[in-house]
């Protein structure tokens, strides 16, 4: 009899780089990468979960912070109360948490402290959401499993809003002439970088935890 799939959806390869399924796990482990954005998320989940139906689904990536009191590199999660792992998410130090599935990249403290107003929310992320959504219409246990990687009170470097392509793609023309216009925020690009490896390297971790062992 085959194992039950556990199928991990990620926006962007940077955030699934250091994942690696786990041995021994009860799991047949799928991952795909949707693309950023709720339309993309959109299209990948329905097209695969038309494929295939898992056991369960978790959602993956990096977050912002909207609660002032959540450091950067902090485990955050929200899950159904069928999902069957939750117990072995909060163990490996995930805080539970309410997400707001944003049309955008929150990149200023105000946008984002206006977001904590309005939809009190603790954290913003731009996929999760909607594949939640597609999971309760289909009656698939699901959770939210993300890694901090801008706490609220931070400003991104640049603004990745006009950094996109119309299908949610960084376009790489855009950001070097972001660049060559205002070196002085390289510095602060790399150091953006160097925290989002860690915060790829930390839900590595965590993910790895909550799909080892058995099914229980």
């Amino acid at each position: 009899m085959p194992s039950p799939t556990a199928l991990l959806f990620f926006a962007v390869k940077e955030e699934a780089r250091f994942f690696k399924a786990p041995s021994p796990s009860a799991f047949r482990i799928e991952t795909h990468l949707t693309g950023m954005g709720r339309r993309n998320a959109d299209d990948c989940a329905r097209r695969t979960l038309s494929q295939i139906s898992p056991l369960l689904v978790i959602t993956c990536g990096f977050a912002g912070g909207l609660h002032p009191n959540i450091q950067p590199g902090a485990i955050v999660f929200d899950a159904d109360d069928t999902f069957p792992r939750t117990a072995k998410i909060a163990a490996a130090g995930g805080l539970s948490i309410r997400f707001h599935c944003a049309d955008r990249v929150a990149v200023y403290s105000a946008e984002k402290g206006l977001l904590r107003k309005t939809t009190l929310a603790d954290a913003v992320e731009m996929e999760s959401g909607i594949i939640r959504e597609i999971c309760k219409e289909r009656e698939i246990p699901s959770a939210t499993l993300r890694v901090v990687s801008d706490a609220a009170w931070e400003d991104l470097p640049l603004d990745f809003n006009s950094l996109l392509t119309p299908g949610c793609k960084l376009d790489f023309r855009k950001l070097t002439l972001a660049l060559v216009r205002s070196p002085g925020r390289i510095p602060r690009l790399i150091a953006l970088q160097r925290r989002t490896n860690f915060a790829a390297r930390r839900l590595a971790e965590c993910l790895h935890t909550v799909l080892s062992g058995g099914a229980a």
